[in-house]
């Protein structure tokens, strides 16, 4: 079956990419910005540790939930536009957060919305990834969108507090991540109206109607991945939401702990833009995906055993490692995919299953912190989760059948 050739256009290559990854970059803001401002947050609002996850879980689950609403709301206006209305509900999102005076209503309802605006666009990034960039580097095209990713998300976290300060409080700290959603869909916005207009034009595709809305729920490969991104998920967004705490908890400053989120952060910036283009030259990717999830488990393991004694390292070693691996799985969304729309249709099924279940990390994280009266037992439990999702990518064989629009069945 060959791959549908790239649409002509005369939008130069250059200013999509840098659409793409504005776009990607604010993906992770909503989420990175507000760890090194928890424990002020929760004495001002006097919320438990349980409510404190749940403003990361918010969005983890929207990420899941929404990831089918998102590839139907693809195909009913086209993949751009319907990312322009993501960056949209994140940008409303993040003014409500902030703009609701330090109140705990708009802290929750900000977060639910820019949520599903990353929902929406995150689901579908990997499948414009696809179009946009040849096969042989597709690797390429998801490391440049992890790189913005994390690379935002590590600014977020270094400059949290002293955006505080700045800005009067850290209701202003967490609005100051605004101006960007905007930035990104100015940007966006123009290309996506374009693209529609190209897709209105071309003719109709009868052939593919009946087979490219369906989410591969027959698929082993589409299962497995699924389960490797829940195991992965759950540590990354636990990790997010209580490496800062827990090192708050061992008397670090609230700006120590927000320079030591830029490390966790910063680290997956550099991992997550070279694993994906070692993706490109490898095989089997097994061998990659282990390297990455063992090289998270022992920075783990280090939090859980001896916070103290290599602080600045752990997080190296798990944002590294927790970096890569979701910046992997991202690659294999597009690499056991035959179309861009079969890219749409895995990444849907895949962030349905793994966001769903992972969006109780950090809440259940909480819970376990309120109910041990500390972080050790949290840091137990994450460590030991890094064997499940070995286990779940010794299934990723070079030979793993690929989602297509045909058959769930087509060879690597």
């Amino acid at each position: 079956m060959t791959t549908p050739a790239r649409p002509a256009t005369s939008t130069p290559p250059w200013l999509v990419v840098t659409a793409l990854v504005l776009v990607a970059a604010n993906l992770r803001t909503l989420m990175a910005s507000l760890p090194p401002l928890a424990e002020t947050v929760r004495d001002d609002l006097g919320l438990s540790g349980a409510a404190m996850g749940v403003l990361t879980t918010l969005p983890v689950l929207c990420m899941g939930l929404l990831a089918p609403v998102a590839n139907v709301l693809a195909r009913r206006v086209g993949p751009g536009v319907a990312v322009g209305h993501g960056v949209g509900l994140v940008l409303v999102g993040l003014v409500v957060r902030g703009v609701g005076g330090g109140q705990t209503w708009s802290l929750y309802a900000g977060t639910l919305v820019a949520g599903a605006g990353i929902a929406v666009a995150g689901t579908l990034l990997p499948g414009i990834v696809k179009s946009v960039f040849p096969a042989h580097r597709s690797g390429l095209g998801t490391g440049l969108t992890m790189m913005a990713m994390m690379g935002a998300a590590a600014v977020a976290s270094a400059v949290a507090v002293p955006l505080s300060g700045a800005f009067g409080g850290w209701a202003g700290s967490l609005l100051a991540w605004a101006p960007l959603a905007a930035l990104a869909g100015l940007v966006w916005v123009p290309l996506a109206r374009r693209s529609a207009q190209r897709a209105a034009a071309a003719p109709a595709d009868p052939d593919a109607e009946d087979v490219t809305h369906r989410l591969p729920w027959r698929s082993v490969t589409a299962w497995t991945l699924a389960a490797y991104l829940t195991f992965q998920s759950w540590q990354f967004y636990s990790s997010l939401a209580w490496l800062a705490p827990t090192y708050e908890s061992h008397g670090w400053s609230a700006g120590d702990a927000g320079l030591l989120m830029s490390v966790f952060t910063g680290a997956q910036l550099v991992s997550g833009l070279v694993a994906p283009t070692l993706l490109d030259r490898v095989h089997d990717p097994r061998w990659l995906l282990a390297g990455a999830t063992l090289l998270g488990g022992v920075g783990e393991t280090g939090v859980w055993l001896a916070p103290d004694a290599f602080a600045w390292g752990w997080a190296l070693l798990i944002g590294a490692g927790q970096g890569a691996c979701f910046a992997l799985g991202l690659g294999l969304l597009v690499r056991y995919s035959v179309t861009p729309r079969d890219s749409a249709r895995l990444t849907a099924m895949a962030f349905l299953v793994s966001y769903s279940l992972a969006s109780l990390g950090p809440a259940t994280m909480g819970a376990v912190r309120d109910a041990s009266g500390g972080f050790t037992l949290l840091w137990a439990l994450l460590a030991l989760m890094a064997l499940p999702q070995l286990l779940a990518l010794g299934r990723l064989r070079p030979t793993a059948a690929r989602v297509g629009s045909e058959r769930e069945g087509v060879a690597v």
